[in-house]
């Protein structure tokens, strides 16, 4: 009974719960460096309104400011603006630790790949959010924008409790790392699944962020932009430190079948 709970154990976590706590304290380390950073930037309010509306003209000029007609448009669906408020409040929790939670226990040889990924990409977001701290298009109603997530979810993310306070950062727009997680998250597990219809719908995650950021007045174009990009420097990170410890860092992915004796 104990060799068959010790052989269970390792299957479920290949290197003991020490590596499971060090990977929680990781994690609980960035967001304590996103707490200090909250409070460098909460007092900068005129800054980070200035910045949107840069953000704005740079849209006007280069013929990409939709936002408004998007959201506008969404906002004749009632289930539309409902799914995309919850998906927005959701995304960057439960759907991000469940799917970091299923690549550690299921696909443990790339996980550490993904989460060097995360750590260097919330990194370079802390750096954007105190050089350039910008307000959501959502507190510019002047430009036509609704705060959709504080309208039809219980969550107030304008006007937040003390407990949702601790989780939000009202100036965190550049970059956006919904959508950075969501590629961060939708490339390798389109990668590791071997079902087409499952690696189509993590394919499609980015983009469905990139809708749901978009509508629920949460950024700009602009700013999905800036997280992609994140999500790009940051897996290039990962490939880089990946040769530093090839065997415990880089990315495994899902061998292909083998090809028939004939072929």
């Amino acid at each position: 009974m104990v060799a068959r709970a010790r052989l269970l154990q390792a299957r479920v976590l290949p290197h003991g719960w020490l590596d499971v706590l060090r990977q929680i304290l990781l994690f609980l380390s960035a967001y304590g460096a996103y707490r200090v950073v909250r409070g460098l930037v909460e007092g900068r309010a005129n800054a980070a309104f200035q910045h949107a509306r840069e953000l704005i003209s740079i849209e006007r000029t280069l013929h990409v400011f939709v936002e408004p007609s998007v959201q506008a448009w969404a906002s004749g669906s009632h289930f539309v603006m409902v799914s995309a408020s919850w998906l927005y409040v959701n995304a960057q929790g439960p759907v991000t630790i469940a799917a970091l939670l299923y690549l550690y226990l299921r696909h443990n040889s790339s996980f550490y790949f993904v989460r060097n990924m995360f750590m260097i990409a919330m990194a370079i977001a802390l750096v954007g959010y105190v050089v350039f701290p910008t307000a959501p298009p959502r507190l510019l109603p002047e430009w036509g924008f609704i705060d959709t997530v504080t309208d039809l979810t219980p969550v107030n993310i304008t006007h937040p409790s003390a407990s949702i306070s601790a989780l939000v950062n009202p100036y965190a727009a550049v970059p956006s790392m919904h959508v950075a997680f969501a590629v961060m998250l939708g490339w390798p597990l389109a990668r590791l699944t071997r079902h087409t219809i499952v690696r189509i719908a993590w394919i499609l995650y980015p983009f469905l962020m990139v809708f749901v950021i978009v509508v629920t007045g949460n950024h700009f174009i602009l700013d999905a932009l800036l997280g992609a990009i994140t999500a790009g420097l940051s897996a290039y990170g990962a490939r880089w430190l990946a040769r530093a410890r090839p065997g415990a860092w880089r990315f495994a992915g899902v061998k292909p079948p083998d090809l028939p004796a004939s072929a």
